[in-house]
């Protein structure tokens, strides 16, 4: 038997189509909201963890602000004191320069020669003064040659003067104090020269 289908077939077919594609809309509207939503949910989340981030480095940075200027305040006292320690050594180390100098000065000094001035500038020292004849001068510049705390005699300058009624020499030379090294003698190392066992 032949069954003759009367029914309006194609408006069946269109309307489960019709239905069909709203509900695949439906999902994809459904799909895409939840998808856009763990987006956002997910770039919310790395932006909330890059601010923290971001605070705790700021406050690492602030207490390395801090750090760093305790270190440069600790550098500059450390050089405050190196200087002031090298000020002393400086001290201490030339503090017998002064006793020595004049203590040359007394043993080497010929008669006939006065000393008007005796300035000392680091090693250097300038000395002016009057002599009974340009050969004393000499005498004393040959006596600063031989001494171990003294050395290179300089003649600044020597004229005619007269004082008291008499004709003197007055005269300008510099000379270098030396440390106590050139005193020693060197087959005794250690043993100031001259010094007897």
């Amino acid at each position: 038997m032949i069954r003759i289908n009367l029914l309006p077939h194609r408006a069946e077919k269109r309307r489960a189509r019709q239905i069909q594609f709203i509900a695949f809309s439906a999902i994809s509207v459904v799909l895409a909201g939840l998808l856009v939503g763990t987006v956002s949910i997910a770039i919310d989340t790395q932006i909330s963890y890059q601010q923290r981030r971001n605070t705790y480095l700021k406050q690492q940075t602030a207490v390395l602000d801090k750090q760093i200027a305790e270190i440069k305040k600790l550098r500059e006292q450390t050089q405050a004191l190196l200087a002031r320690k090298n000020v002393v050594e400086g001290l201490q180390s030339t503090r017998s320069d002064v006793v020595h100098l004049l203590d040359q000065m007394l043993r080497i000094l010929p008669d006939g020669v006065y000393l008007k001035s005796l300035k000392q500038t680091g090693n250097r020292i300038a000395l002016d003064g009057y002599a009974q004849s340009n050969a004393r001068v000499s005498t004393l510049m040959r006596a600063i040659e031989d001494s171990p705390w003294l050395d290179s005699p300089t003649l600044i300058e020597i004229h005619a003067t007269t004082a008291g009624g008499g004709r003197i020499s007055e005269f300008s030379l510099n000379f270098n104090l030396t440390k106590q090294q050139k005193a020693v003698s060197p087959s005794t190392p250690g043993k100031p020269a001259g010094t007897k066992r």
